[in-house]
């Protein structure tokens, strides 16, 4: 850098000092500046979802399907995917178990190439393909798509606002313990904005699932999006209901908890933290807690840059990637 660079630098300094000062402190880390220099490519530890590698702790959450723009954003989100070494998960595929007018939309296979790639159905849907003698649609879902397995996403309090949701008639444990009985893709469960409490989240941990994604409190609601389609009168009477759950945090404490404990039975392989994770800190912070294989996710920070197009995604991707080489090199979450 010569001389002229430096004044300019420094002048930058001057002007920004008063701008620079810091509000607010992160305590929920050691940072450790003296033990390592800046990480030049340093390699992320690597996840296995499925027998398919993850280089960065990043799954990107179930997006929408079979609406306007949803095939450009799953286009640009498998792209990202390829080309960071991520995981995917889709939006709900209902729209395609009986019907291919949106199937291009779901077809990401030739984009994403070998990164794990999971399909999506609700609960009641997977209830009401059991009760029916048909898991075998669901194979066949899978194999149109090329995934690698099922989300199946439980949504009890989304179906129970929305005017034309579904009957849940089972526990949706009973479903899934059929399911896993009757079809043998990996499948992971998550929920859709309220998360698992401690009971649920022990009878989780206890089946041979692939992850748990926690969907908790804090990410984008869909209780809440269903109340907002009602009338005014419903809004009022149900804005309640937006506020249950358990948020990111809570589920990592709870979960860390069962995991440490002599009494739970563990086959479930992995966790995804999700639910009101606003950037690689929090990530980072939630996966290194967890005595188990644990990535983080995002839904509408993808869905805001899928939007923009690939470069800006692209871009985004990048910075989270960097920061967390910065993380892993400097920070030690304080409760490891």
């Amino acid at each position: 850098m010569d001389s002229k660079d430096i004044s300019i630098r420094k002048t930058d300094h001057i002007d920004l000092a008063f701008a620079a000062q810091v509000n607010g402190h992160d305590a929920r880390f050691n940072y450790e500046p003296m033990l390592s220099g800046h990480p030049a490519g340093l390699a992320l530890p690597p996840t296995l979802i499925a027998g398919k590698t993850m280089l960065a702790p990043i799954w990107i959450s179930s997006m929408t399907g079979g609406a306007d723009h949803a095939g450009k954003i799953n286009r640009n989100l498998a792209k990202a995917c390829k080309e960071f070494g991520l995981g995917m998960g889709l939006g709900s595929c209902r729209p395609v178990l009986d019907d291919d007018k949106y199937l291009n939309d779901f077809k990401l296979r030739s984009l994403i190439g070998d990164q794990p790639l999971f399909a999506n159905l609700g609960i009641a849907q997977v209830e009401q393909l059991l009760e029916q003698g048909k898991a075998e649609t669901i194979v066949h879902l899978l194999d149109r798509l090329e995934a690698d397995g099922l989300i199946v996403h439980v949504n009890p309090l989304q179906e129970w606002l929305q005017p034309e949701g579904d009957v849940i008639v089972h526990p949706p444990i009973d479903t899934l313990k059929r399911l896993l009985d009757l079809i043998k893709q990996p499948i992971m469960v998550k929920e859709v904005g309220q998360g698992f409490g401690p009971r649920s989240l022990s009878q989780l941990l206890a089946l041979p699932l692939e992850a748990i994604d926690f969907g908790a409190h804090g990410g984008t609601n869909f209780s809440l999006l269903e109340n907002l389609r009602s009338d005014a009168f419903l809004q009022e009477q149900y804005e309640g209901v937006s506020h249950l759950g358990h948020t990111a945090a809570e589920m990592t404490q709870m979960a860390k908890n069962l995991l440490q404990s002599a009494e739970q039975t563990t086959l479930c392989r992995g966790i995804i933290v999700s639910g009101g994770i606003r950037n690689f800190l929090d990530g980072y912070y939630s996966i290194r807690q967890l005595p188990i294989k644990a990535v983080y996710a995002q839904a509408s920070a993808f869905l805001k840059y899928a939007l923009l197009g690939e470069e800006e995604l692209f871009r985004f991707i990048e910075t989270q990637i960097r920061g967390l080489e910065m993380a892993y090199n400097y920070l030690t979450p304080k409760e490891v």
